[in-house]
């Protein structure tokens, strides 16, 4: 089939639930997709990369001990980072939600906050997603999508510390959180909150459309596919 008439086809990488959110959403958008815990480190037979939210990410890989972390999944983080590589030296694009966001961070070599000072403003475990205003810089692909200043919704204790090289921090929190970031060449955007809850049948009148950040993804992948 013509690569301008197929349908971009998305590895969603899990912590092996369904991740029927994510699926719905790249569903409901026109993507194929398909879902895996642990997936191969390759590219091949992929367009786009997307980075799921999870557990707290080793600190060792970022040269830190334990000290607030929970839900870590060691096969996880290693097959998640040699996933990164892959899509890397593929030159094909990634989006990192939540977890993702932080994975990608420590890839490049930047660090975490293992646990935030004001973390129930970020999060309300087992109360559903925190919802809080963000700034976007002005010209950046979260300005493009929804403006300067939006509402999203959130569900996280960590936080991004020192960014990574070659990453810019695109959007923040009122208290200066980097909520969005993109990379300053390569095609890689990542953001904290969560677009899967934000759209659809998750579609709420407190925060912008989810739908619109993944479907912005998709063109960006779409366009690599016809390069």
């Amino acid at each position: 089939m013509d690569k301008e008439l197929r349908q971009p086809r998305i590895l969603i990488s899990t912590d092996g639930s369904p991740m029927t959110n994510y699926s719905d959403a790249l569903s409901a958008l026109g993507a194929a997709w398909e879902s895996a815990y642990l997936a191969p480190a390759s590219a091949e037979g992929y367009d786009g990369l997307l980075l799921t939210g999870g557990g707290d990410i080793d600190p060792a890989y970022y040269g830190e001990e334990d000290r607030a972390c929970y839900g870590i999944d060691a096969r996880r983080d290693k097959g998640e980072l040699a996933l990164i590589r892959a899509f890397l030296e593929a030159g094909k694009p990634i989006l990192g939600i939540c977890r993702g966001h932080q994975l990608l961070n420590v890839y490049f070599g930047g660090t975490l906050v293992q646990h935030l000072s004001n973390a129930p403003e970020h999060g309300n475990p087992g109360k559903g997603d925190q919802v809080h205003d963000t700034m976007a810089v002005p010209g950046c692909f979260l300005d493009q999508v929804y403006g300067n200043h939006f509402q999203v919704n959130s569900a996280h204790h960590q936080g991004l510390g020192r960014l990574g090289d070659g990453l810019r921090a695109v959007q923040h929190t009122p208290d200066g959180l980097a909520e969005g970031v993109c990379h300053s060449e390569l095609p890689i955007w990542s953001v904290q909150w969560h677009p899967e809850r934000m759209c659809f049948r998750h579609a709420r009148e407190d925060t912008v459309d989810g739908s619109l950040l993944l479907d912005w993804f998709l063109q960006r992948v779409k366009q690599h596919m016809q390069a």
